[in-house]
C-alpha cells in the first residue's frame, strides 16, 4: 500500500489523494450485476441520486434506461475522474457533500455502494437520517451493504445488528440477496439489499 499523508476519510482530501495516485481497490470499473437487474426490471425510470459517487460507473446505466440519475462526490479527484469516465453524461456529475446537497426534483431512489462504509462509524448515525430526509415514503434506498468488524477501515463494516438498528426506524428492508460478483475487497462480505422508506 503507498504512504498517504491524508488520514482522515471525513476529508476531501483524503480521496483526493487515492485517486491521484490511482489507489481506488473498491473501484469495480463498471456497473455490477445486482445493479444491472434491478435497472433492467424496473417498471419506470426513476430519479435516483449516487452519493460518494467515485467513478461513477453506474451512471451511465442509469442514464441509458431513461432514469433521471445525479452522481455527487465531495472530491475534487473523484468529481473528476467520473467526468472523464461519464462522456455524454458529464454534467450529470456534481461535486457536493451529501450531508448538504439538495437535490433539484424529489427522489424515488439513493444508489449505495461503498458510500457507508467509506465514512468512519461514528457518522453513521447521520447517513441513515439523511437518507430518509431524501427520501419520501415508498421511495427506496437499494444497493451494496458491507458486512465485517475489523476495527479499521474504509471500508468500515457494518453488522447485521447494527444495520436494522440504523434503518429500522425509518425503511423495511424488503431484498437481501447474496452477492457473487464482488471486488477482492469486499468479496464473501456484501449483500443487495432494498429498503423502502416508510
Amino acid at each position: 500500500m503507498p504512504d498517504f499523508s491524508h488520514r482522515d476519510p471525513l476529508a476531501p482530501a483524503f480521496w483526493d489523494e487515492r485517486f491521484d495516485r490511482q489507489f481506488t481497490p473498491w473501484d469495480r470499473g463498471g456497473a455490477p450485476a445486482e445493479l444491472r437487474a434491478f435497472v433492467a426490471q424496473s417498471p419506470q425510470p426513476l430519479s435516483v441520486l449516487v452519493p460518494g459517487c467515485g467513478s461513477a460507473w453506474e451512471l451511465a446505466l442509469m442514464l441509458e434506461a431513461g432514469w433521471d440519475a445525479t452522481a455527487i462526490d465531495f472530491s475534487p479527484a473523484a468529481v473528476a475522474r467520473a467526468k472523464t469516465l461519464a462522456g455524454q453524461w458529464a454534467e450529470r456529475i456534481v461535486q457536493a457533500d451529501f450531508f448538504d446537497y439538495t437535490p433539484p426534483r424529489p427522489l424515488d431512489l439513493v444508489y449505495e455502494q461503498a458510500f457507508l462504509c467509506a465514512l468512519p462509524r461514528k457518522r453513521w448515525p447521520d447517513v441513515a437520517r439523511r437518507w430518509e430526509q431524501l427520501l419520501l415514503s415508498g421511495g427506496l434506498l437499494a444497493g451494496y451493504f458491507f458486512f465485517d468488524d475489523a476495527p479499521k477501515g474504509p471500508p468500515f463494516g457494518i453488522t447485521r445488528e447494527r444495520l436494522d438498528e440504523l434503518l429500522a426506524p425509518g425503511f423495511d428492508c424488503i431484498v437481501d440477496e447474496a452477492v457473487n460478483d464482488s471486488i477482492p475487497v469486499f468479496a464473501g462480505r456484501e449483500r443487495w439489499m432494498v429498503w423502502r422508506r416508510k
